[in-house]
């Protein structure tokens, strides 16, 4: 599944998932002793029958910058706000996963990947944040909400 998923680049264009690791381990040779850190974020936009969802990877190095990498997704409309939350928490970490096994095949060590949801303690989303929380804290990954999630609620929502 992983090969056949384009992701986009500000700067290379459209990728295949392993160009986009190559990208990632490149930007990690090329500053070995710098800290990264990696975060993937989904935000949303609805339609009148359809959902478009932008999942976005970034790579920080500390200090020192980063560059991201996005694909999007269309599907049918959730029913509610909080399917659609669900949704995007769900392709966070399913592209989150596909970044850990990929770097671990690759036997790339030293990088903390956390997930960034769009969802905050203040507006229509905050009923969901203990119950998106937990999910991602479940799976064994770390989580921000807003303001500091700003892989979904900027980066994602710059291309939805």
């Amino acid at each position: 599944m992983a090969d056949d998923v384009t992701f986009h680049s500000p700067t290379l264009g459209p990728l295949t998932f392993p160009q986009v690791v190559d990208e990632i381990i490149g930007m990690m040779d090329a500053d070995p002793k710098a800290e990264y850190q990696l975060i993937v974020g989904t935000d949303s936009q609805t339609y009148h029958h359809s959902a478009e969802y932008v999942t976005a990877i970034v790579v920080h190095r500390v200090g020192k910058g980063g560059r991201y990498f996005w694909r999007r997704s269309k599907e049918r409309r959730p029913k509610t706000l909080r399917e659609r939350i669900w949704r995007e928490a769900w392709l966070s970490y399913e592209v989150a996963q596909m970044v850990i096994d990929a770097l671990r095949k690759r036997e790339v060590l030293g990088f903390h990947l956390e997930i960034h949801v769009d969802v905050g303690r203040a507006g229509r989303t905050r009923e969901l944040v203990e119950e998106v929380v937990g999910m991602i804290i479940g799976v064994g990954l770390p989580v921000r909400t807003k303001p500091e999630a700003y892989a979904a609620s900027t980066v994602a929502d710059k291309h939805t």
